[in-house]
């Protein structure tokens, strides 16, 4: 095995440890916080630290839990790794925010981090999350928002691979993330369908998830 091969290897680990660090469990016991696992959908993202926790911290998790894929993705550039470490590592790091080793190998739905590693990748794709906020102004379905931006950042990266303007193994790298997320937001796609999907209300001080 080559030194550069042994770099990668250790890269993809780092990066699912790293995204593995559940952030909202960790502010949630150093402010005296319930536990993030036994409230709301049980999930530990920002979405449900905002419902348990209020928004200043839930607002200090999702820039926790994007630099979580953002730090990878510059590391590895830093390192000067091929793609396919980087493509790898990305990946990494979005699994291991959803299926954690310091949780039980559960965790959060990786939007957050997602959108970390694909901005790292490709600024231009911030694009998408405009989109997201725009789609959850309106609906007032975070699920549906992140849901809709995870798969426009997959469509986006194939438009931009087949223009020739993108690494195609950056491609392969958020489709595979947003595969995860919709993955991880399974239940909420059923209750979406079924019409039970929880909303948040911009006009209440603290929104109702």
């Amino acid at each position: 095995m080559t030194e550069n091969q042994l770099t990668g290897i250790a890269f993809i680990a780092g990066a699912y440890l790293l995204g593995a660090v559940p952030w909202s469990v960790i502010l949630g016991k150093l402010f005296g916080k319930a536990d993030l696992r036994s409230v709301g959908s049980g999930s530990t993202g920002s979405t449900n630290a905002l419902r348990a926790y209020g928004p200043m911290i839930s607002i200090a998790v999702l820039v926790l839990d994007v630099a979580k894929g953002v730090t990878p993705v510059v590391m590895a550039r830093y390192l000067d790794l091929d793609w396919w470490w980087i493509g790898l590592g990305a990946v990494a790091a979005v699994v291991g925010h959803c299926w954690s080793p310091f949780l039980g190998f559960d965790g959060g739905k990786g939007v957050a981090t997602g959108y970390g590693v694909a901005i790292a990748m490709y600024p231009w794709f911030a694009l998408a999350v405009v989109a997201m906020v725009g789609i959850v102004f309106i609906t007032r379905y975070v699920s549906l928002g992140s849901i809709v931006c995870a798969i426009g950042i997959a469509v986006m990266a194939t438009i931009l691979s087949l223009a020739g303007d993108q690494h195609w193994q950056v491609t392969l790298a958020m489709i595979a993330v947003a595969g995860v997320i919709v993955w991880r937001h399974r239940e909420n796609i059923a209750r979406l369908r079924a019409g039970k999907e929880r909303t948040i209300s911009f006009r209440s001080p603290h929104p109702t998830l």
